[in-house]
C-alpha cells in the first residue's frame, strides 16, 4: 500500500470551466481530456510557513477547499510554493485507492513518478491520524516519515488506517463531495488509475485576510 500512494500513476494551465463540457449524469463529473504530462525542476521554497490559509481547486469533479493543518508550516509553504508556480494547474488524479480509502493526484507528469525537482521532510506528529477529508502528501515505503515532492492524497474513507508517516497538508473544509465523486471512480480491478480522467484545472490560494 505505501507503494502505491508512491508509485501510482497533465494542456492549458489557465484553463477554467468549459461550458460547453459534457457532464457524465453516471459521475456528475465533466468529460475532459487526459492532460499532457510535463517535466518539473524547481528550486526548494525559502519559505519555512506559508502566508495563505489554504487552497481551492478546481476540478473537473467540482471545487475542492483545502484549509493548510497549523501543525505542518514546511510541508504547507511548500504545497503554497507549488500553487504559486501553478505545478498544479493542468494535472489529474492519477489513481484511487478504494482498499484503504483515498485519492491521488498532484504529479506533473501523470504516471505516479513525477515531481517538483525537490523534496521537503517534516515528519508529522506522532498523533496524526489519516480521516476522511484529511489532506497529506505521498511518498514511497522507502522513503522516510514526512518527506514529501508535490503529490498528494486526499482521504474519502472514514479512515485510511495509516501510520503517522505522510506529511500532513490540511483538511478538506468545502468540496467533500468532489471529493466522493472522484473515489466513485475506481475501477472494477480497485486500486488504479479512475475510470475518466480527473483533472485539477486550476489552484489558487485561499488568503489569510478577506477570504
Amino acid at each position: 500500500m505505501l507503494a502505491l500512494l508512491g508509485l501510482l500513476g497533465c494542456g492549458d494551465p489557465e484553463k477554467g470551466v468549459n461550458e460547453t463540457e459534457q457532464v457524465d449524469p453516471a459521475t456528475g463529473c465533466r468529460m475532459v481530456e487526459q492532460p499532457v504530462p510535463r517535466k518539473v525542476n524547481l528550486d526548494p521554497p525559502k519559505a519555512k510557513s506559508p502566508s495563505a490559509s489554504g487552497v481551492q481547486m478546481q476540478t473537473s469533479c467540482g471545487p475542492i477547499e483545502i484549509r493548510f493543518d497549523p501543525r505542518a508550516p514546511k510541508t504547507t509553504a511548500s504545497f503554497e510554493y507549488l500553487v504559486k508556480r501553478r505545478v498544479f494547474n493542468s494535472t489529474d488524479f492519477h489513481a484511487i485507492a478504494p482498499s484503504i480509502g483515498v485519492i491521488q493526484g498532484g504529479d506533473p507528469e501523470g504516471d505516479g513518478y513525477g515531481g517538483p525537482g525537490y523534496r521537503i521532510d517534516e515528519p508529522p506528529p506522532p498523533d496524526a491520524a489519516y480521516t476522511r477529508g484529511v489532506v497529506a502528501m505521498a511518498k514511497s515505503e522507502a522513503e522516510p516519515p514526512g518527506r514529501s515532492g508535490s503529490q498528494f492524497f486526499i482521504v474519502s474513507s472514514a479512515d485510511a488506517g495509516l501510520s503517522p508517516d505522510y506529511a500532513l497538508v490540511g483538511r478538506v473544509t468545502r468540496g467533500i463531495g468532489a471529493v466522493e465523486r472522484i473515489a466513485a471512480l475506481a475501477g472494477e480491478d480497485g486500486d488504479g488509475p479512475p475510470t475518466i480522467p480527473v483533472v485539477i484545472e486550476r489552484a489558487q490560494l485561499i488568503r489569510r485576510f478577506g477570504e
